[in-house]
């Protein structure tokens, strides 16, 4: 684990929180090869990977998105830009490397955020991707 030696202060928060650098994974399914479709299913996994880990702008370090190569209609990382505050997160997209049965129609990330000390990264894999990582799924 990386430690980023840190604090974050949040609005309205008395006290500053000692922040550490995590790794947090995920990967969404969406129904065809649109901008619509696509901006559907990256909208809804960056909403619930921020609000899962209770994340502010300001703790979002990076996002590299992969997707398989069956999307092609736009960029994952031209949507998540959109977010509000999210002016200067580094956002990359990148195909995931084809391996015969992947699975289709699918956006992996991979968050780089500042978590406070006592808080776990909670992964989020949402619609089909959910079979990709059992373990981490809610």
């Amino acid at each position: 684990m990386v430690k980023y030696f840190g604090y974050l202060d949040h609005k309205n928060s008395q006290s500053r929180k000692k922040m550490n650098i995590q790794a947090i994974r995920g990967a969404t399914t969406c129904l065809e090869n649109s901008s619509n479709a696509i901006e559907i299913a990256v909208n809804e996994l960056v909403n619930e990977l921020v609000e899962r880990n209770k994340l502010v702008p300001d703790q979002v370090i990076s996002i590299t998105f992969s997707v398989t190569n069956d999307l092609s209609a736009c960029f994952p990382a031209s949507i998540a830009r959109k977010q509000n505050g999210w002016g200067k997160v580094a956002l990359l997209d990148c195909q995931q490397m084809y391996v015969e049965g992947d699975l289709p129609h699918c956006i992996r990330i991979l968050a780089l955020v500042k978590l406070p000390n006592d808080q776990s990264p909670q992964h989020t894999y949402l619609g089909k991707a959910i079979m990709l990582r059992p373990d981490r799924s809610n």
